[in-house]
């Protein structure tokens, strides 16, 4: 079964089969308005914890993704960034960004659940 988590920079992490799934929340998406460009990493980039693994363009501005664990990109959305408006759409179903093999599950105990996520956004 997947298991959601969260960051406080809005990137949500769902993990099935030590497989994570990375994309951006729907407060996020709110918050940057109409994205008109996304630049995904490559398959096969080692992430760690922080690092920018995305630019999301909007009408309003410019921001990065960064990798909410260390891991491998196993694959891309492409989806995405041939239609950013996708994101904003369906920022937590299929406007997803990027999928990574975790190298160190332990640091899933960091993120935040959904209530915790909650809290913080209002």
């Amino acid at each position: 079964m997947a298991v959601t988590y969260f960051t406080e920079d809005h990137e949500w992490v769902r993990v099935e089969n030590g497989v994570a799934t990375v994309g951006i929340t729907d407060h996020a998406q709110d918050q940057l308005g109409d994205l008109v460009f996304v630049q995904l990493p490559d398959v096969g980039q080692s992430l760690s914890k922080g690092d920018a693994a995305v630019v999301v363009e909007s009408v309003k501005a410019a921001s990065d993704v960064y990798a909410p664990v260390d891991g491998e990109v196993t694959e891309v959305n492409e989806a995405a960034a041939s239609d950013p408006a996708l994101v904003n759409s369906s920022a937590t179903g299929d406007g997803w960004l990027w999928k990574m093999k975790l190298s160190d599950t332990n640091q899933l105990a960091g993120l935040l659940d959904e209530a915790a996520y909650k809290a913080i956004v209002g």
